[in-house]
């Protein structure tokens, strides 16, 4: 599916969860506590997630986000009417990517980015989940995932969800997922869990099967969650929250792991910054720069190489098809570090033209190759 002489890897395709996933897929003991999707649908592409006696998101989501949606939304229905009838079944998916062009995709979820924003019980009480539940709700999830994919493996590739609230079942699940059920990454939400940064020592041991296991680790933004606030109290207009929330998390767990320590001790670890655009990481990083060279850094952690070293040596970023300013990050940092995605079939999805639109940006036919291929590939180690 060339598009001038280039094939093309999506490095974050989402699906559509059915609402029963977890009812289904999920351990007998858990099944009456199990995330669901609402009974009714309100939208075909706006699929809520709810847990019996927990708050996943805001209220506020479904109040003021919902009208502004679907006015965005509703020109673009026709282009999802065969997902739509297929109930956005893995046949689906290869219909829309051979719409697209895309080769490869690899499939982050929907409703999977909501369920696991909830803290452990032991930080926060009762409002919490218990780490052995949150672990059997990625279980399932990631046996479901591994169902969607079967009619055509090669190119539909799970990305598995983790739960780190126990590091222990994390390792064990990483390693069933890559092992068993052949998926090429984790993916992980940016909020921290207990209070813990990602370059907590308490991590090492999934990094070190990552790195074992030659798996990519992905961290993706998801909705108003119960962790950390990435969209910095602006709740009420989707426009200001979504601004920040999907950029800063991603950008927060890229600090946390380049001036941690986390590459000095895992250097073959490979992260993607997903569906947070490229363009910011100049001047972040540059900043991380200076912050260790020339304020406290250097007094607070030894470090083999600058921040951005490890950067560039261990990070993916992803760069949207509309996103003109890349050419401020390859000035910078080459374009050995930066993906593509389709975001399909998300509100903000450019699908079908987002291929299109990307061959429009000011890249040379080398960086497009790059981030429409290469990258990818070696992002996700294929």
């Amino acid at each position: 599916m060339a598009h001038n002489g280039l094939k093309v890897m999506d490095s974050d395709m989402h699906v559509m969860e059915p609402g029963d996933l977890w009812k289904r897929y999920i351990e007998p003991e858990y099944r009456n506590i199990a995330p669901a999707g609402p009974e009714k649908i309100a939208h075909p592409r706006l699929h809520g997630v709810e847990m019996p006696g927990k708050q996943l998101t805001s209220p506020l989501v479904g109040l003021k986000w919902f009208d502004p949606l679907v006015r965005h939304m509703e020109p673009q229905m026709a282009d999802y009417a065969y997902a739509v009838e297929r109930n956005w079944d893995g046949v689906s998916q290869l219909h829309a990517m051979d719409k697209e062009g895309i080769d490869i995709a690899f499939q982050y979820p929907t409703k999977g980015l909501a369920v696991l924003g909830i803290d452990s019980v032991e930080f926060v009480g009762e409002r919490g989940i218990e780490p052995a539940f949150a672990a059997a709700i990625a279980r399932a999830y990631n046996n479901w995932m591994y169902d969607f994919c079967k009619p055509d493996p090669k190119r539909l590739i799970g990305v598995a969800m983790i739960a780190p609230h126990d590091v222990d079942a994390a390792v064990a699940e990483t390693r069933r997922c890559v092992k068993q059920l052949g998926f090429k990454g984790i993916f992980l939400l940016p909020g921290l869990i207990k209070g813990r940064p990602w370059h907590h020592p308490d991590y090492d041991p999934l990094w070190a099967e990552c790195e074992r296991l030659d798996a990519a680790v992905g961290f993706h933004g998801g909705v108003p969650d119960q962790l950390t606030d990435f969209g910095l109290g602006l709740t009420e207009s989707l426009m200001m929250r979504h601004t920040f929330s999907h950029c800063l998390g991603p950008m927060s767990a890229g600090v946390a792991l380049c001036s941690g320590g986390v590459f000095d001790r895992f250097p073959k670890l490979r992260v993607g910054l997903l569906e947070a655009n490229c363009s910011w990481a100049p001047w972040l990083i540059g900043r991380l720069d200076d912050h260790y060279l020339d304020y406290t850094g250097r007094f607070e952690i030894k470090l083999s190489r600058k921040p951005s070293e490890f950067f560039k040596r261990n990070c993916f970023v992803a760069v949207e098809p509309e996103e003109h300013a890349v050419r401020n990050f390859v000035e910078w940092f080459g374009d050995d570090n930066v993906v593509f995605s389709t975001d399909y079939p998300h509100p903000d999805s450019r699908f079908p033209h987002a291929v299109e639109l990307f061959m429009k940006l000011p890249l040379t036919d080398n960086a497009r190759r790059k981030f429409l291929w290469d990258n990818c590939a070696r992002l996700y180690g294929i």
